[in-house]
Parts: C-alpha cells; sequence; structure tokens
C-alpha cells in the first residue's frame, strides 16, 4: 500500500523526488568534502 502511494500518487512522487535528491546532494557533499581532507593532508 504504501510503495503503491509513493509511486503513483502526486504527493508521493514529489515526496520521491525530495528523497532521491537529499541523498544525490548527501554523496555529492561527502566526495567533496572527502577530497578537500585528502587534499589538505597531502599538503601537510
Amino acid at each position: 500500500m504504501a510503495w503503491e502511494l509513493l509511486l503513483t500518487s502526486d504527493i508521493g512522487l514529489m515526496s520521491l523526488v525530495v528523497i532521491v535528491g537529499v541523498l544525490v546532494i548527501g554523496v555529492v557533499m561527502g566526495r567533496m568534502y572527502a577530497n578537500k581532507m585528502n587534499e589538505e593532508s597531502k599538503q601537510h
């Protein structure tokens, strides 16, 4: 029932877009911060 509501209703699809967007932003920021930490550790 919950999956059906998430994948078929307008509100469910908008929620799914927000959830995926937050996950993508989290991955991108995590990689960016990890690269910055690696750059700083190489400089020292």
